[in-house]
């Protein structure tokens, strides 16, 4: 059985709220299988997926109370529904969009319990997060992050906190610790976060029936391509199938010139927002100044372009390059494929990532707020990872105030100044705190 993070999250919503949890995501991560575990959980667990069962759509069309809609739903479903103890579980929500209304009635009458899951795109086509308000939470969900990678291979919980007080103190890990965690990070670049996949490589260790898993999933992307979106899916396709050599380029920025001589960013906009609302690409946006709030100074049409599952891209890549990955071999170009694992790893952990570019200070590969302060992420695959011109640059500037960069690569911890250098497996370790405020009152005093 697969471990997820978002397993305890399910658990803890419903233990505290009387809502329902929708979750969202690409294709294949996992969705389905994590809420059927927490389904276990129940004396009755009920199925409606939407897709498989169309007829299920005709439930809440012109319901006109709850207890309309349950007795639809008793006619519908062979198990009992016993008051308090069912679950009751409706997949594919995208394809019926009166579900956002019927679930307001559902949870006021409080005789069962509800959770909902669709294809991330098909959710924000439909626009289902912004309803019900007060009566629904919505959690993005994403392929298995490196934790959850190494925890499903074998890794105790032991080390990997052992790893992240090693971390969080600025201290070196185990000599042998350390090279153990890389050999299972350059694993994890082969294998992904793609639960089939990973599945495939606990059952077999054969990574060529692991990459057999990836190629079925990425032709399932490409369909879904040819079918959601007639009118743009040559864009698409064609931009789905640049994003390797794109991110092998030396500027790893996307170039629209590489689709199309004469291409304009707001005629292929759609194409590239419908490959992120899919959840199989990730854009990271340039940003004009390295200072909190990022968003602000955010560029629309300049970003890189990464694979949302890092196992998918080696799966792009020439066959035979699998086993060159995890032996280290020095003639693959790391540097693409190293970005690609943090941009998926930091999107997991709910964090926005960008990247900044200036010709008079140089580039930055990554740039995020942690802890209310600009976070600047360099990326080195090499050894020369101490040269840092443009990081040093940026560090240097008395206008932006940075107070610690991170600079990930392949050997043990160190600190110098400003400068962490941190292995390159302790980006599992960046997340966010919640920093704002529980409780906060106006003092009126004077006022009254």
């Amino acid at each position: 059985m697969l471990k997820r993070k978002i397993d305890a999250y399910i658990r803890d919503f419903y233990r505290n709220s009387p809502n329902v949890l929708l979750i969202t995501g690409a294709r294949q991560i996992g969705k389905t299988y994590s809420i059927r575990e927490f389904g276990k959980t129940f004396k009755n667990f009920i199925e409606i997926n939407f897709i498989e069962n169309p007829d299920a759509v005709g439930l809440f069309k012109g319901a006109r109370n709850s207890s309309d809609l349950l007795l639809r739903l008793s006619a519908l479903v062979t198990k009992p529904l016993i008051k308090g103890e069912t679950l009751i579980f409706f997949d594919e929500v995208q394809v019926c969009p009166e579900i956002v209304t019927a679930i307001k009635f559902l949870v006021e009458d409080a005789s069962y319990r509800y959770i909902l899951s669709g294809s991330l795109l098909g959710v924000e086509l439909k626009d289902l997060r912004s309803e019900p308000v007060g009566y629904m939470g919505v959690k993005d969900m994403y392929p298995m992050d490196f934790e959850e990678f190494v925890t499903a291979v074998g890794v105790n919980k032991q080390l990997i906190d052992a790893l992240r007080d090693a971390w969080e103190n600025e201290r070196q890990v185990d000599d042998f610790v350390h090279s153990k965690m890389m050999e299972l990070f350059r694993l994890y670049l082969v294998v992904g976060g793609m639960p089939a996949a990973v599945v495939k490589y606990l059952e077999t260790n054969n990574l060529q029936e692991v990459m057999a898993v990836q190629q079925d999933i990425i032709r399932l992307y490409k369909r879904d391509i040819s079918q959601y979106d007639r009118d743009n899916k040559l864009n698409i396709a064609e931009i789905f199938n640049l994003i390797p050599p794109e991110l092998n380029a030396k500027n790893k920025r996307f170039i629209l010139k590489r689709l199309n001589e004469h291409a304009k960013f707001d005629r292929y906009q759609n194409s590239f927002l419908w490959l992120k609302n899919a959840g199989v690409a990730l854009p990271v946006y340039n940003v004009e100044e390295p200072k909190v709030p990022l968003l602000l100074s955010r560029s629309r049409n300049l970003f890189k372009l990464f694979q949302s599952d890092i196992g998918l891209l080696a799966a792009q890549y020439a066959d035979g390059i699998q086993l060159r990955i995890i032996n280290g071999d020095k003639a693959i170009n790391f540097g693409s494929v190293y970005e690609n694992v943090v941009a998926q790893e930091l999107t997991a952990h709910g964090i926005d990532i960008y990247y900044y570019n200036s010709k008079k200070r140089g580039e930055l590969d990554f740039i995020i707020e942690l802890d209310g302060k600009a976070l600047p992420i360099e990326v080195k695959s090499g050894k020369n990872y101490e040269t840092h011109r443009a990081l040093s640059n940026i560090m240097d500037c008395t206008d932006y105030e940075l107070e610690k960069a991170i600079i990930l690569n392949n050997d043990n911890l160190k600190v110098d100044g400003k400068y962490v250098y941190a292995p390159v497996y302790m980006v599992m370790f960046i997340e966010k705190k919640n920093i704002a405020p529980s409780f906060y009152k106006v003092d009126l005093n004077g006022l009254q």
